[in-house]
């Protein structure tokens, strides 16, 4: 199966259940590492050092920036290629959305949750009512890829 990994760059597990599910099988797009180059792994940096100084006004501005639309151009093109998503918590606005479009398009979407963001001494939680769209929520890695391994080509070739 293609899989989309929605997450964040700041996510530590991202880079490990890419492999996971590569090893599965699944083609599996990485923002990090995207087709035609590391250089379309796009990070508001690449558009301005000072990025996180920017009024609403030169937000709106800098999506027009080239940068900005080469990567929002690799991730969406990406998005329209796979045939399912994989959100992987913590993650922030961008990643929620993509897992959106997922649901909205009627593509799996399979939620990852972060055990870290709850408990007594979490200060928050992650209890969002509308994961209810998602195909399967899951909190350990191992558990959502019993999940999707059915799907994977793997799989496939040990059904008679």
């Amino acid at each position: 199966m293609r899989l989309y990994v929605a997450s964040s760059w700041r996510n530590a597990l991202q880079p490990s259940l890419v492999e996971d599910l590569r090893a599965q099988g699944h083609e599996v797009y990485d923002f990090r590492h995207p087709p035609g180059g590391d250089h379309l792994g796009f990070s508001w940096s690449d558009v301005d050092p000072d990025w996180t100084s920017w009024s609403p006004e030169e937000y709106v501005a800098a999506l027009d920036h080239p940068i900005a639309v080469a990567g929002f151009d690799s991730d969406h093109g990406a998005m329209a290629w796979a045939e399912g998503c994989v959100l992987v918590l913590p993650c922030g606005r961008s990643a929620h959305l993509e897992a959106g479009w997922f649901a909205g398009a009627g593509k799996p979407l399979w939620i990852l949750l972060d055990p870290d963001e709850f408990g007594r001494d979490a200060g928050h939680h992650v209890t969002e009512l509308m994961y209810r769209m998602a195909t399967g929520i899951f909190t350990t890695i191992d558990e959502l890829l019993l999940a999707v391994y059915p799907f994977s080509p793997m799989h496939e070739a040990t059904r008679p």
